[in-house]
């Protein structure tokens, strides 16, 4: 037993074994954006091209992250979705001509640059990524 145990406690060392913090992703917007706070209601809606707008009128454009722990992480807290369903999802409004899909980052680092020389931009990213001059981060109510 003992031995299973520390055996166990070797391998999420050295394979990482998800006992780690969560992910920690941020909204951010180009410094344009009126707002500084959104409500998880209207992040849901946006990303799921539902809406264009802010509860205070501002026009936004949402882009995402083509993968990985960021974008995850986004998906699952605020849209409740995983990759494949948010994809899937994107492909029916477009299929049916209701609307197109979200430019794409391969890092959060490129999305961080764009949204910063994007008007209405939206997106997300790692916090680490996130401070940038030309972005502000969101607050999600």
């Amino acid at each position: 037993m003992k031995r299973s145990i520390v055996t166990f406690l070797f391998s999420c060392l050295f394979l990482g074994c998800s006992f780690a913090k969560a992910q920690e992703v941020v909204v951010v917007a180009n410094k344009s954006v009126k707002a500084s706070d959104v409500s998880d209601g209207d992040l849901k809606d946006v990303f799921s091209g539902d809406k264009s707008s802010l509860k205070d009128g501002t026009h936004v454009v949402p882009v995402t992250l083509k993968g990985g722990p960021a974008h995850e992480a986004f998906l699952r807290k605020y849209l409740g979705k995983n990759d494949a369903a948010f994809r899937a999802a994107w492909r029916s409004l477009v299929f049916t001509g209701q609307g197109s899909m979200p430019k794409t980052f391969d890092t959060d680092a490129a999305l961080v640059e764009y949204v910063a020389a994007t008007p209405g931009a939206i997106g997300y990213a790692s916090a680490s990524v996130a401070n940038h001059e030309g972005v502000k981060t969101l607050a999600v109510k």
